[in-house]
């Protein structure tokens, strides 16, 4: 395998020898786009005019396009060859996906100009078919090189695992790879089967290097943190492009999570946030051998300060008719903001999170259900003070998931709140958010002993859980189908019933009942040890009988804790067209 020389971000001081046998190339990225086809505002919803017209909204497909052909005219004036790549999660998001199921995404991607685009999780929320139309549709090649889709009919020899592009007079390989828990975060089917990513990069690179390809990147969905681990144990692989993490990073970008590119070893790791607010640029400089001498970028910020492109303006407000009657119908209105913050929603408790899951409460209150639980990973956006409209409700809430109850004893409650906390240091959007129960988190704790403190709202007051009594549960039918790992809804739970109303018109109808000085606050419900206002000594009252209950709940569920999560989704039980039905949400 060859070896790589890198100076860290800086350009290495080269003989004039070797000068003039290096190449460079340009790598554009994005990833996580979500179907942000119009311009976003700081909540990372739709801008409306007037926000666009102050000059504070960011991103959309029209702003891309004048960033990419400005950036374009650059490289091709220097005679440096370019790549602009996609790490995958384009579905799901907004209306325009909605509506248009990923039509607009080929129609635009291929305006843009892509080179080749690795498979999100959120490509399979409506099963393989609409999957395998994008990739119909698109004149790009879609890679994974994780996924057998070889008893998938929709699916089979239309994904490659990689793709080996000319750039430069150079062969470039690119190698996809998608995360593995997909089947329980969205909804492949099981006729896709998801394969170890060490395993079949590894694989993929042998045989690129085999075939004479020295230049390779890894297009990967699967999250920073996994990126980073396989960039330092499988070998021969130049530069990582990821995704599924949304994560930023550089310097000056807001909310980010360390350098750009972040070096893994030797092996840069780069990530461009999510929907659309940064265009990622890192540029690699090899030698004549194919050993990457340098590597330098930095996230290109589409603020208002880039125009943007007005015939895909045009388009883009073509296509947004038939849903701009929906979007604009003002439903209610909030004194403050309403916040969802990605890092808040999957670690503690957030404002979105105690109002979906009050309102869905509500919803069914007289239907003897105690508790509502919904995945932090669900809630995909903000909503700024003053009117809501309906389109704000569904940027919320985008996967058009309907409400859905059962029963289920205290101890697997007990079960599913561990599960919700089993990733809390990933940032996994398994994270629960609740209403009628209160529950105390230890992220420091192994998983699977993080929960104590479970009490629930019976009668007025706050009682611990009892691991043989039977609760009225609602959640949304992703979750209640075993979504997002919450196998014990679909392995314990009794008389259940997934058909429940739209979960965006639950919220709508909950926000509308509030008044028009409604404000969404967190109330303490979620306590998390170790960060500030965890008062120890206020719960050490409630703490002996609860703490007692919730290890009684951990002892019954036990065998509950190890159940296999590609077990659960009842959503993957296949049609005879190989999909599955659609139960979106989570990453």
């Amino acid at each position: 395998m060859r070896t790589r020389l890198l100076a860290s971000v800086a350009v290495l001081a080269l003989g004039p020898a070797m000068a003039q046998a290096e190449s460079v190339l340009h790598i554009l990225h994005t990833n996580d786009f979500h179907s942000r086809v119009e311009s976003i505002n700081k909540f990372d919803s739709s801008c409306d005019d007037e926000a666009e017209e102050a000059g504070e909204c960011a991103g959309g497909t029209a702003r891309l396009a004048t960033k990419l052909a400005e950036l374009r005219q650059q490289f091709e004036a220097a005679g440096e060859p370019y790549l602009l790549l996609d790490a995958g999660d384009q579905f799901q998001g907004s209306l325009f996906y909605t509506t248009y199921k990923g039509e607009d995404t080929a129609e635009f991607m291929n305006q843009l100009g892509y080179d080749a685009m690795a498979v999100g999780n959120h490509e399979f929320d409506d099963g393989p078919m609409v999957l395998s139309k994008l990739i119909d549709n698109v004149n790009f090649p879609v890679v994974s090189a994780n996924l057998d889709v070889s008893q998938n009919t929709e699916l089979n020899g239309k994904l490659e695992k990689s793709v080996v592009l000319e750039r430069g007079g150079e062969k470039v390989g690119i190698i996809g790879l998608t995360a593995t828990d997909t089947d329980e975060t969205s909804s492949p089917g099981k006729s896709v089967i998801f394969q170890d990513d060490a395993e079949a990069l590894a694989a993929e690179v042998e045989r690129l290097t085999e075939e004479g390809v020295n230049r390779i990147i890894a297009l990967t969905h699967i999250g920073l943190p996994r990126d980073l681990e396989l960039a330092e144990s499988v070998p021969g692989v130049d530069l990582f492009v990821g995704g599924h993490t949304h994560t930023p990073l550089g310097e000056g970008v807001e909310g980010s999570q360390g350098d750009y590119p972040t070096m893994a070893g030797e092996v840069p790791v780069v990530q461009a946030g999510s929907y659309g607010r940064y265009l990622g640029h890192v540029t690699l400089t090899f030698d004549d051998d194919g050993n990457v001498t340098s590597v330098e970028g930095a996230p290109i910020l589409l603020d208002a300060s880039v125009t943007p492109d007005p015939d895909i303006l045009a388009r883009v407000k073509e296509l947004a008719g038939p849903i701009n009657e929906l979007k604009t119908k003002i439903v209610a209105e909030t004194a403050a903001p309403i916040g969802a913050e990605r890092t808040d929603c999957r670690a503690r408790e957030c404002a979105m999170g105690t109002l979906v899951a009050d309102a869905m409460l509500d919803r069914v209150k007289d239907q003897g259900i105690d508790i509502a639980i919904q995945n932090g990973g669900g809630l995909r956006a903000g909503i700024d003070a003053g009117p809501i409209s309906m389109g704000e409700i569904i940027a919320v809430l985008p996967f058009q998931n309907t409400l859905a109850t059962f029963r289920l004893k205290g101890a697997d409650v007990v079960t599913a709140l561990e599960n919700g906390a089993s990733e809390i240091e990933d940032g996994a959007g398994r994270f629960a958010q609740v209403a009628g129960l209160k529950y105390t988190v230890d992220p420091s704790a192994e998983p699977g002993q993080r929960i104590s403190e479970v009490l629930v709202m019976k009668d007025g007051d706050w009682k611990p859980i009892e691991p043989g009594t039977e609760y009225g549960v609602v959640t949304n039918n992703y979750m209640r189908n075993g979504g997002d790992g919450y196998a014990v809804f679909a392995e314990k739970g009794s008389q259940a019933y997934d058909f429940g109303p739209d979960l965006a018109d639950v919220l709508a109808e909950y926000i509308v009942g509030q008044g028009a000085e409604f404000v969404a606050e967190t109330d303490g419900r979620i306590t998390v040890k170790g960060e500030a206002g965890d008062d120890a000594e206020a719960g050490e009252a409630e703490a002996g009988a609860s703490e007692a209950a919730a290890a009684d709940a951990s002892a019954e569920a036990d065998t509950e804790a190890d159940i296999e999560a590609d077990t659960a989704p009842a959503a993957d039980a296949e049609p005879a067209t190989d999909g599955a039905e659609p139960a979106p949400v989570a990453q």
